[in-house]
C-alpha cells in the first residue's frame, strides 16, 4: 500500500453539502441558484410545469392498464427443440446459445405445436400438456424449473 492508493472507507464520504454558508464553503451567496428569477426563489414551480400551458403529460391521451404482476413468458414450439442433439439437456441457457430465443424474460414455455423426433431432457419453466406428453412419449424428460 502507498499514498497513491489510499481511499476513504466505503460510505464514509458524502456528496451533499450545506448550501449558503458563506464564500469559504464554496457554495455561498446564491447557494447554487444563480441570480434572481423564478427558479432562484422559494416556491419554484414543480417538475413538468409549463407556465400555465397545459402540460405535456396531461395533453397526451392515456389508455389501458399495465398489470405490474404479469409475467412475460417466451413461448417456443416443439419443433424448435428438434435442432438439439439426441439425448441433449435443453435449458434456458442452451436455448439462448442456440439462438432459439433472444431473451428469457420471466420464463420459457414449450407449446405442443410441431413435431419432435429426438429424445431430450428438457428443463424449462412451463409446458403445455400436449408438449409434455410428446416429449415423454419419445423417452425424454420434461422437468419444470
Amino acid at each position: 500500500m502507498d499514498l497513491s492508493t489510499l481511499r476513504p472507507a466505503e460510505g464514509s464520504t458524502h456528496n451533499d453539502f450545506r448550501r449558503g454558508r458563506g464564500h469559504g464553503s464554496g457554495n455561498g451567496k446564491t447557494a447554487g441558484k444563480g441570480h434572481k428569477g423564478q427558479k432562484a426563489r422559494s416556491g419554484a414551480p414543480r417538475i413538468g410545469f409549463e407556465g400555465g400551458q397545459m402540460p405535456l403529460f396531461r395533453r397526451l391521451p392515456k389508455r389501458g392498464f399495465t398489470n405490474i404482476n404479469s409475467k412475460r413468458i417466451v413461448a417456443i414450439s416443439l419443433s424448435d427443440l428438434d435442432r438439439f442433439e439426441d439425448g441433449a439437456d435443453v435449458t434456458v441457457e442452451a436455448l439462448l446459445e442456440a439462438g432459439v430465443i433472444k431473451h428469457a424474460r420471466d420464463g420459457v414455455k414449450v407449446l405442443g405445436s410441431g413435431e419432435l423426433t429426438k429424445k431430450l431432457n428438457v428443463k424449462l419453466n412451463a409446458y403445455s400438456a400436449s408438449a409434455k406428453a410428446k416429449i415423454e412419449e419419445l423417452g425424454g424428460t420434461a422437468e419444470e424449473v
